[in-house]
């Protein structure tokens, strides 16, 4: 196990080159299996996560070369249509190769994802979307096997918004026949750029980023390389940071358009931002002011900055609600927060937190990704010493975490429990 030991109270100045995104690499590196040939990726992500999607691939006979910036991956020799079940135990997103494997091969067998605990999601908007698609389920001990003749175009109206049941009904049908039209479609950035990608291929694919998307079935895709766009939500955790820390900031590598309501709301709490193309620069009151926040589908308030925003408001004058609206049981970081003298109330899906002056040293444990960074942001607003353990699920989506912090003042240190 590993844990951060962080000595606090250093306001943090300089310039953070934001990675690629992680939500974004996931369903891409997934998508390698359609052109049954060599793919070259820049901007990837080097976290957990992404080894893991990299470990899966190799299991069913690809091949993962990394030189330097650049990933090159080869899915002409694939041979096994099953996802493996300890892998997909350790992460949510492995399920977005099911789309992948039947789009390309019309088979696939997948057990059900692990991942962070923050509340339930289950994959049956994933599982409909195949049927819709004309792809036979069968759900055996733990194990479910899905496979098809052929994959034929439809209309699937998603019941609620699912970011990977979108991205999964894209990878199955986009080398269907006919048309698909998928309505109540997850409008997120990270689906504008699966499609993106994609179409580079040669998809056929239009209206990412809106609530319907239309895929034209093609026969065949082929060879690309492709530059993964900016982390939204790395972006928006050091814009945090900032604004904690009474910092400045220069944040490169950011498209402005995908972090709105993250920049309107830290402008609500007193935050100076400026923004030149692909740049962003914050200056952070000396103290911030409270506001409520309500996480809703994308373009609202992203759910995976609700831990981290609501952190840096514990340390905001006055009172703020945050209403979490996707994730029923996203508040576990808080009970960490109110060891270190936080004052947070939990009412259902909504936090009561009444602004102290400071928060102090403790040791608390990660219990999810990003409530884990919240943590550290949290340590890094206190005085003294401040262990987080846990930080396994921090790896997970952070390329180079503790690093960039120590170049903007951090005094941060990963430590290794060889004993635990």
């Amino acid at each position: 196990m590993s844990s951060y030991i962080i000595q606090g109270g250093n306001r943090l100045e300089g310039n953070v080159k934001i990675s690629g995104s992680k939500n974004s690499s996931l369903p891409i590196i997934a998508a390698t299996i359609l052109n049954g040939g060599e793919t070259t990726l820049y901007n990837v992500p080097n976290i957990h996560d992404t080894q893991m999607m990299f470990e899966i691939l190799k299991k069913i006979g690809g091949k993962v070369t990394k030189k330097k910036n650049k990933v090159i991956i080869n899915t002409k020799d694939i041979n096994k249509y099953e996802i493996p079940e300890d892998l997909m135990r350790q992460m949510r997103s492995s399920v977005i190769f099911a789309g992948s494997l039947l789009g390309k091969y019309r088979k696939c067998t997948l057990s059900y994802p692990g991942g962070c605990d923050i509340g339930t999601r289950p994959i049956d908007l994933h599982l409909k979307a195949f049927e819709k698609l004309g792809i036979n389920i069968d759900k055996n001990y733990g194990k479910i096997a899905c496979s098809c003749d052929k994959i034929n175009g439809e209309k699937i109206d998603f019941e609620f918004p699912s970011v990977g049941a979108t991205e999964n009904a894209i990878l199955a049908s986009c080398l269907g026949e006919g048309t698909t039209t998928i309505t109540n479609a997850a409008r997120e950035p990270e689906i504008i750029d699966l499609q993106n990608f994609l179409n580079k291929m040669g998809a056929k694919i239009k209206g990412a980023g809106s609530n319907k998307i239309e895929v034209i079935g093609v026969k065949k895709l082929k060879d690309v390389s492709y530059n993964i766009m900016p982390d939204r939500i790395e972006t928006g955790t050091f814009l945090c940071m900032a604004a904690m820390t009474n910092g400045n900031l220069i944040l490169e590598n950011i498209n402005q358009t995908h972090i709105v309501p993250i920049v309107n709301k830290l402008e609500e709490c007193g935050c100076k931002i400026g923004i030149q193309a692909n740049t962003l620069e914050i200056n952070a009151p000396k103290r911030l002011k409270a506001t409520d926040i309500k996480t809703m589908p994308y373009p609202g308030f992203p759910t995976d900055m609700q831990s981290i925003f609501a952190t840096a408001l514990t340390i905001a004058k006055g009172t703020s609600v945050i209403v979490e609206n996707i994730f029923e049981n996203r508040y576990k970081y808080t009970q960490e927060l109110i060891r270190m003298g936080a004052k947070i109330t939990i009412e259902g899906r909504t936090a009561i937190i009444k602004g102290v002056r400071r928060l102090y040293r403790a040791n608390v444990k990660a219990t999810d990704l990003r409530g884990g960074a919240a943590l550290v942001m949290a340590a890094l607003s206190t005085k003294g010493e401040t262990k987080v353990e846990n930080i396994e699920y921090i790896l997970r989506g952070y390329d180079n975490f503790e690093n960039k912090i120590q170049n903007i003042g951090g005094n941060i240190i990963r430590h290794i429990d060889y004993n635990s």
